[in-house]
């Protein structure tokens, strides 16, 4: 393995580590209030997301590619799935339920 492609490779894991560190600490430091509001902007980029994975499985010639690809669809459809199943639910706990009239 060549020196340059490893030194990218060590900088994309440290990257990779730091995004994992950092998107943690802002989750959890997110109040309750606006977990339906964050919901619906990781949906907005799971969709784009879904986008540029099937844009890339266009354009692959190998199968390990295309195999990856359609694997990144298929993530990111669940992801968007998931997250709109889970806003929807959070916005029912705010809806008022109708009194039942004559009884």
């Amino acid at each position: 393995m060549p020196a340059d492609s490893l030194s990218s490779l060590s900088v994309a894991i440290y990257v990779l580590v730091l995004a994992v560190f950092v998107g943690f600490e802002i989750i959890a430091k997110v109040p309750t209030m606006l977990h339906t509001p964050l919901m619906s902007g990781s949906n907005a980029i799971s969709g784009i997301i879904i986008v540029g994975a099937i844009a890339v499985s266009v354009g692959q010639d190998g199968m390990l590619g295309q195999y990856l690809a359609y694997g990144a669809v298929f993530l990111a459809t669940i992801n968007v799935v998931g997250g709109f199943l889970v806003t929807d639910r959070m916005l029912g706990m705010f809806k008022t339920k109708s009194k039942k009239v004559g009884k």
